[in-house]
């Protein structure tokens, strides 16, 4: 049976990495009073979430204040209900706050063997359980904010970039193209 959580009003989205650099995994965490929900990504989709977000708030007011950054860290069990596959992003102007939402991956073994299954699925309302699990977030614009900054920081604390051939540089060396 698909997952669903909606977090209406959160305390905190936020994103994290558990591993070491090269071999990590990221995680999205949202949480609100003691529950919790942790959405498995890749690194690609929590920078391409927390970019879109700066686009979207370039258009607005800027926030006040922001949550402390030791709130941002991933809570503990990192347990992940679902891969992350499609996001969505809209922006609620009536209650100046963002909704994202996450909808679990649907990999090869999922809906996507009969066109007309597709076409079926598209046209059935949001809360249809077929559907896959998904998770749906509203955020104020400075939890947004704060996202976005914890976010870069952690994608860019793997490994550094060669400044040759601009590949990763693992902590034994790497192969660099154009220092051959």
């Amino acid at each position: 049976m698909p997952f669903f959580a909606d977090f209406e009003h959160v305390d905190v989205l936020t994103t994290g990495a558990v591993g070491t650099p090269g071999r990590r995994t990221f995680f999205l965490q949202v949480r609100r009073g003691n529950r919790s929900v942790t959405v498995r990504c890749e690194k690609q989709q929590a920078a391409a979430i927390s970019q879109f977000l700066r686009r979207a708030l370039k258009h607005l007011p800027v926030p006040e204040g922001q949550p402390p950054r030791n709130v941002m860290t991933l809570s503990e069990p990192v347990d992940e209900v679902f891969t992350l596959g499609a996001v969505a992003l809209e922006f609620d102007r009536s209650g100046d706050h963002f909704v994202l939402h996450l909808r679990e991956f649907a990999g090869p073994d999922g809906d996507d063997e009969n066109d007309e299954d597709d076409a079926v699925l598209a046209d059935r309302d949001d809360s249809d359980e077929d559907s896959g699990s998904r998770v749906r977030v509203s955020l104020t614009r400075a939890q947004a904010m704060a996202f976005c900054e914890h976010t870069d920081r952690v994608v860019s604390a793997g490994r550094p970039d060669c400044v040759y051939c601009e590949r990763p540089v693992d902590p034994d060396g790497h192969f660099c193209p154009r220092m051959n």
